[in-house]
């Protein structure tokens, strides 16, 4: 991601030091705010009276540029936010005291002033009501425009100690735009808000944060719109514009183990609303209290199974410095000690990786001798790669495996494809049963499908999928005829089907897979951790484990390690861009995807009485949603007995054939059923109840201005208000308008609106005052 940024965090445009000139409200001309001596000292109360004022509201406007913009104007205000610093923002935000009583128009306004003016050595600070002259532009970086003043040439403070109060903003908003109305505004977010993406922490400071919970994506199964996504997401940006910021803000702890991972939570958020590139973005005035409310674990989330299985991406690991992986020797010893540290705590039996240097079996067998080095002993090693190759590309897929609990049943085998860049790679595994009777085959396939990323400008563009959905699609239809073969070679129909198939869970490709008769073992993952990857503020599942009917009977668990997709990337090894190294020969941040464990129990017998099972519901027997706010993401359950764990079976979740499951957009209470059953016909369920509850407040504003003028002989149209409910959506239709306007006789008239949502919460009245003039009698 490349920035531009001008200087004291934004580009400065060069004047002449003037601090005296004259000004009258929005036309520039009119009385003169009195010359002052050339310099930056200020005196406190240099403000005199007479001078007119534009309102901040005014050259805000209700629409996201300003009326104004281009204009020269003098308007005064209460600092709540104090960024003078060229390491920040070169400026300060002004909020005015009263407003204009629209809500539809934003009260704070941004002042830039540069090192290069000698304004700049005024001295503001938060509290302080100023007055300041300057010019109206719509300062832009990339899509969309921040309203600022700036070429400022008066600048006076007129008194200190003032205190304003936050204007509380709550999300989802009804339209992303409706933040404009709070632009350059002190404002406070009450309610919780979960770190939803650390990808810019390292780089510029910044955390992106959601309601209801971290962001999915779409296409994963969790539900959801990207139009919902983007309502529900600010950005919380330190404020300071230089890159790199040292120490890195937000962080859990100052030390080597200090974190700040996807899913902690912050509540009580206040700062001043911003805008830039592209986003509407947080800069805090109280330092956040974040919750560490994903923790990171030593381990993986214990599962059932005597044999497992593992699918790790481990981002470009290449013997060759300055290629795709690491860029010198220091790097890559890093990189190494972090992906063993990972794959050690892993200890599983088989691993497939991904992303391993193509240069035969060079990169491959340094990874195994490294791993072994730091076990003390030869625990792994590496399957020899097929005759047909691995492909054309830079990288490849590989096995290591645990010879004292699998060995190898023939050669591996590739299929060289032509739509396959990087060749499937299969092994068939012998597993000993260590009873004196014969042992069990079962062949595991790793894979690498096409990336969504370098789009084509035709052809296999992005439709919803990303791009190359097409190819991952045809990709997965061959790897079915793979997997067909593969059972004829073996004459065994256990196949599992793991690794990086760049499709999300309820995408082409994986449905793909499913209708051609594989089980999504994924699906077995409760809905909140079921994901892999974070990209662009959303999480979802890129590496899968898929198993044929057969050898699905014999998974007793599934797992996602969540070590690397939560966490900042400026944790991992890299050395750049890092004036706060805070690396760590850790299993965190090793790669950008997390690693997927499977337990298998192969042909395995109970010989005991399993008894009567005992179910667990993750999450709670009682939950509740905030209608329009929280979605719906079915935590799932465990079952187990004295054999092993159990399959539960869902109803009325709304991911099953059996009910629509908790509706989010409506109250009321819903159950959820879990039962789970063993071989000889013993049960146990639970329900789960889900409350969906209204509590969050409708937004109510004005369409047009609070203030209007109407001209005396006709009656007076209402604009009407905008009210919009999270739960139910438009409610302006039960608004309750109290007021008249006559437009035939002079007077000021006033005009309110009240709503209430269909739980009794009501939103804050606004009201209209229309004047009505000009009457010809």
């Amino acid at each position: 991601m490349a920035r531009q940024y001008r200087a004291g965090g934004r580009f400065v445009v060069a004047l002449a030091a003037v601090v005296a000139l004259t000004h009258c409200g929005n036309s520039g001309e009119g009385e003169a705010w009195p010359e002052r001596a050339s310099s930056a000292v200020v005196e406190r109360g240099d403000c005199p009276d007479g001078v007119p004022l534009t309102p901040i509201a005014a050259i805000q406007g209700s629409g996201a540029s300003s009326p104004l913009a281009g204009r020269t104007v003098t308007t005064e205000g209460v600092v709540i936010g104090d960024f003078q610093p060229p390491e920040l923002q070169s400026g300060f935000f002004l909020q005015d005291e009263q407003g204009d009583g629209n809500p539809a128009t934003s009260e704070g306004l941004f002042v830039f002033i540069p090192r290069s003016n000698v304004l700049s050595g005024i001295d503001v600070k938060p509290g302080d009501r100023v007055r300041v002259s300057g010019r109206v532009t719509e300062f832009r970086t990339g899509a969309g425009t921040l309203t600022e003043l700036d070429t400022v040439t008066a600048l006076g403070i007129c008194s200190g100690g003032a205190g304003l109060a936050p204007t509380s903003v709550a999300l989802p908003v009804r339209t992303v735009t409706d933040l404009e109305a709070y632009e350059g505004m002190l404002v406070t977010f009450t309610q919780e808000l979960t770190v939803t993406e650390t990808f810019g922490l390292g780089r510029f400071g910044e955390l992106l944060l959601s309601s209801g919970g971290r962001l999915f994506n779409p296409t994963n199964g969790q539900g959801g719109t990207p139009e919902e996504n983007a309502r529900r997401r600010i950005l919380l940006d330190d404020g300071n514009s230089r890159q790199n910021p040292a120490p890195i803000p937000f962080l859990s702890s100052p030390g080597p183990d200090g974190t700040r991972r996807v899913g902690d939570t912050v509540r009580g958020l206040m700062g001043v609303l911003s805008y830039g590139f592209g986003e509407y973005r947080l800069f805090p005035t109280v330092e956040p209290a974040f919750v560490d409310a994903n923790p990171r674990t030593a381990a993986p989330e214990p599962i059932a199974g005597g044999l497992k299985v593992a699918s790790f991406n481990v981002l470009n690991y290449f013997t060759t410095l300055g290629s795709r992986g690491a860029n010198s020797a220091l790097e890559f010893a890093r990189q190494k000690a972090k992906v063993v540290a990972a794959l050690e705590a892993l200890d599983a039996d088989i691993v497939g990786l991904i992303e391993v240097e193509n240069n035969g079996m060079a990169a491959l067998q340094d990874l195994v001798d490294a791993l072994n080095a730091a076990s003390g002993s030869p625990v792994y090693a590496a399957v020899p790669p097929p005759v047909t190759g691995t492909g054309s590309d830079a990288i490849q897929v590989a096995f290591i495996y645990k010879p004292r609990s699998v060995r190898l049943a023939g050669p591996s085998l590739g299929f060289p494809a032509p739509v396959f860049d990087r060749y499937p790679l299969a092994q068939t595994f012998h597993v000993d049963r260590g009873d004196g009777q014969e042992g069990s085959d079962f062949t595991v396939v790793i894979n690498h499908f096409k990336s969504k990323g370098s789009c084509p400008t035709s052809g296999d563009v992005d439709l919803g999928q990303g791009c190359w959905n097409l190819k991952r699609t045809e990709q997965a239809r061959l790897l079915l005829q793979f997997i067909g073969e593969l059972q004829g070679r073996s004459n065994d129909a256990d196949v599992l089907v793991i690794g990086d198939l760049n499709a999300y869970g309820e995408e082409d490709p994986v449905r793909t897979l499913v209708a051609g008769g594989l089980e999504h073992l994924s699906l077995r993952i409760p809905a909140p951790t079921r994901y892999s990857f974070v990209f662009e503020g959303q999480s979802g599942e890129l590496d899968h484990a898929l198993a044929t009917p057969s050898l699905a009977a014999q998974v007793r668990g599934i797992t996602v390690w969540h070590i690397n997709a939560d966490e900042p990337p400026v944790l991992d090894y890299n050395t750049e861009f890092k004036t706060d190294d805070r690396y760590a020969p850790t299993p965190f941040r090793s790669s950008d995807h997390d690693p997927v464990l499977i337990g298998l129990d192969l042909d395995a017998v109970c010989q005991v009485d399993p008894g009567v099972p005992t179910l667990e519901l993750l999450g709670g027997r009682e939950l509740t949603l905030e209608c329009g706010v929280d979605p719906w993401l079915e935590p799932g359950a465990r079952a187990t007995d004295a054999c092993g764990p159990l399959e539960v079976h869902t109803y009325n979740s709304g991911h099953d054939a059996y009910g629509p499951g908790p509706n989010p957009r409506a109250e009321g209470s819903y159950g959820v059923q879990y039962i789970a059953w063993t071989p000889a016909g013993r049960t146990v369920d639970v329900v789960r109840s889900v409350r969906v509850a209204d509590r969050t407040p409708p937004m109510l504003k004005l369409v047009g201005d609070a203030r209007m003028t109407h001209t005396c002989g006709s009656g007076w149209v209402d604009p009407g208000v905008v009210a919009w409910d999270a739960c139910y959506g438009n409610i302006a239709p039960t608004v309750v308008t109290t007021g008249y306007v006559n437009g035939w006789a002079p007077g000021v008239y006033t005009v309110r609106y009240d709503v209430r949502d269909s739980a009794g919460n009501p939103a804050p009245p606004v009201m209209r005052t229309v004047e009505v003039v000009d009457c010809p009698w």
